[in-house]
């Protein structure tokens, strides 16, 4: 079995893929193979929502022991469609996926059954705020103000957690590098930790890869 998931960019892809590394691996040796793709190039959100979907669908008419996810993030809102919620934002690409199968002529349920949609709520950065202990190892800290709603899934789209980040990072007099420190804190912290600090979406998520 393969796993094929489309998330926003290149830092999502590589935090998420050292974040549960442990996880890929024992998938890995039971012959489940996952792997994260960036997704296509433009405003990486617009084009994951509207493109993905078919591109899914391809994949599995030709692929049948493939599971295609789509994970954006919910933030920010309404971009693609309207969506202001998890919930929302998972029915619309799903319906997207519908209709590219009807564009194809396809009416098989076993195929929409191996397309899931998930989101981060609201973006890659929930995670890394929930990694309290290696974010303030990377910042050179023992203590810092925890100035973000908990649960951290909370933080909403008026400061979504990528700019409670930035502003951490700036306050320890040093600039977050995306590519670079996502990666890097996650990569020192437990998934299972983490998601159950972020239990509203990205927990399912984990339970989901889990259960394969």
């Amino acid at each position: 079995m393969k796993v094929v998931i489309y998330v926003e960019g290149a830092s999502d892809k590589a935090a998420l893929t050292t974040l549960l590394r442990d996880l890929l691996e024992r998938k890995g040796e039971r012959g489940i193979q996952i792997e994260f793709y960036e997704s296509p190039q433009g405003n990486k959100k617009k084009t994951l929502l509207e493109k993905v979907p078919l591109r899914a669908a391809n994949i599995l008419l030709n692929a049948p022991e493939t599971i295609v996810v789509a994970l954006p993030d919910l933030y920010p809102k309404n971009v693609g469609f309207d969506h202001e919620t998890p919930e929302q934002l998972i029915a619309g690409v799903s319906e997207s996926f519908r209709s590219a199968l009807q564009r194809m002529r396809i009416d098989d349920e076993r195929i929409v059954e191996r397309f899931k949609v998930f989101c981060l709520k609201h973006d890659l950065e929930a995670l890394i705020l929930a990694a309290e202990e290696p974010l303030a190892q990377r910042l050179g800290t023992k203590k810092f103000a925890k100035d973000w709603t908990r649960p951290v899934e909370d933080q909403n789209n008026d400061k979504p957690p990528k700019r409670v980040v930035e502003q951490l990072f700036a306050l320890h007099g040093q600039f977050y590098r995306e590519a670079i420190d996502a990666p890097l804190i996650l990569g020192r912290a437990d998934y299972r930790d983490i998601a159950e600090r972020c239990d509203q979406c990205f927990k399912p998520f984990v339970e989901f890869l889990e259960g394969l």
